[in-house]
């Protein structure tokens, strides 16, 4: 019997997962800051409401509850997790890069342009955190 078919996923305690997803939350809420502070320092225009704090960080925390769930579900229901979350997780970000777009009027290439690394620096935390406290094997 290989290992691989005898590996059985690890489940952490609730207070582990949900303190990860909280740390996920915070230090993407910190990226996401370092990004916005350089496009405002940039030339982004200083009265484009996605590059504050209270726009980001909220939407930064509905992403990362909201991946994690969905981190869970592809966790239970997957029968090769590990292959399905290899191309949903870029293809979600990607997605999630539409309506950013639509922002270009009001937020120009800079302000834009700090919204999509916010989505990449966001998505990389979360699966960083993800993997450390649902692993998938």
């Amino acid at each position: 019997m290989s290992v691989a078919s005898d590996a059985v996923a690890v489940r952490r305690g609730p207070l582990v997962v949900v303190g990860g997803v909280l740390a996920a939350i915070v230090v993407a809420s910190a990226a996401d800051t370092v990004i916005a502070l350089l496009a405002l320092a940039a030339g982004a225009p200083d009265d484009f409401e996605p590059l504050k704090a209270s726009s980001y960080i909220f939407l930064t925390a509905v992403g990362v509850v909201a991946g994690a769930i969905g981190w869970a579900v592809v966790r239970k229901v997957s029968k090769d997790p590990q292959a399905l979350v290899r191309w949903l997780v870029p293809t979600l970000v990607v997605v999630s890069f539409v309506p950013d777009f639509l922002l270009f009027g009001d937020g120009g290439a800079r302000g834009v342009g700090a919204l999509l690394l916010m989505h990449v620096a966001v998505a990389a935390t979360a699966v960083f955190a993800y993997r450390k406290v649902m692993p998938l094997t």
